[in-house]
């Protein structure tokens, strides 16, 4: 199935056009949209599900069962609905949509610490992946990243050398994880590196799934500079898995929204806390 950037699932499923003839080529492309449509809804009936992508209910109803299983929606009665969680708050989708105009800025005030000529390496949050429209202001640059959605993007802007991290793909975080992504990390090193992460308490970045915690030092240790990247929304939550003590990052980037009482606590750690201004 061919995505357009911008379009609504609605959109993809041919649903505007007043035809359902553009169907998803296989069960993850479905599950994707179905995903997308119950975050845009907040609830989905199956019946209709079944009608917008032409498979039958019993198809719909194993494809839920997968999507409840992966923490990613609930399902009740026939009825998927968005039920946020720790777990769902890691699916792709999800995050997209969530606090975009904080990541934007965080973004555009990191960017500044990027040089022409640099190598860059970008976790699989959609937070790094929002410096990417910067970059290519900044070319010649050299940018890898085991976010898959981010290597497309990247592959469009002249003069930037895209490195791929390899491993296993992941669906529910469109990116690579795993040995094999560790390793190849392990193998290069890079001149600044920026990630973010589920939560930060207590002078620790936390993030509540192991798998992730271990690509995401990986990343850490194989970079002269790296920079933790924090929408607002992250001095609020917990999460389960210790990443990193603060002052392991070279900066902590926030964004304006983040309350004092908030970057008080963070500039008691051994860390340089700079607070983005708002997106222009």
């Amino acid at each position: 199935m061919t995505v357009k950037h911008g379009q609504s699932p609605d959109e993809r499923t041919g649903r505007d056009a007043g035809h359902d003839d553009a169907r998803p080529a296989g069960p993850e492309d479905r599950r994707g949209l179905i995903t997308e449509l119950v975050l845009d809804r907040g609830s989905v009936s199956a019946q209709d599900l079944s009608e917008r992508f032409g498979v039958s209910v019993m198809t719909v109803h194993r494809d839920l069962d997968e999507l409840q299983r992966q923490g990613v929606l609930r399902k009740s009665r026939g009825v998927a609905t968005a039920q946020p969680s720790g777990t769902f708050e890691s699916n792709v989708a999800y995050r997209r949509r969530v606090n975009t105009d904080a990541k934007k800025a965080v973004a555009a005030h990191a960017a500044r610490l990027v040089e022409p000529g640099a190598s860059v390496l970008l976790d699989d949050s959609t937070t790094a992946a929002r410096l990417i429209p910067h970059l290519g202001a900044l070319t010649p640059l050299t940018v890898a990243t085991n976010y898959l959605g981010a290597l497309t993007e990247l592959s469009r802007i002249e003069d930037m050398h895209v490195v791929a991290l390899g491993g296993t793909y992941d669906v529910q975080h469109d990116s690579f994880l795993g040995t094999t992504c560790v390793e190849a990390i392990r193998s290069m090193r890079f001149d600044v590196a920026f990630v973010s992460t589920s939560a930060v308490a207590a002078g620790h970045a936390y993030h509540q799934e192991d798998r992730i915690v271990a690509v995401k030092r990986e990343m850490v240790a194989a970079s002269d500079t790296c920079h933790l990247l924090l929408d607002h929304s992250k001095l609020t939550r917990g999460a389960l898995h210790r990443l990193l003590p603060l002052e392991r990052f070279t900066s902590v980037i926030v964004d304006s929204a983040t309350p004092e009482h908030a970057l008080a606590q963070l500039r008691e750690h051994d860390v340089r806390v700079e607070v983005a201004p708002d997106a222009e």
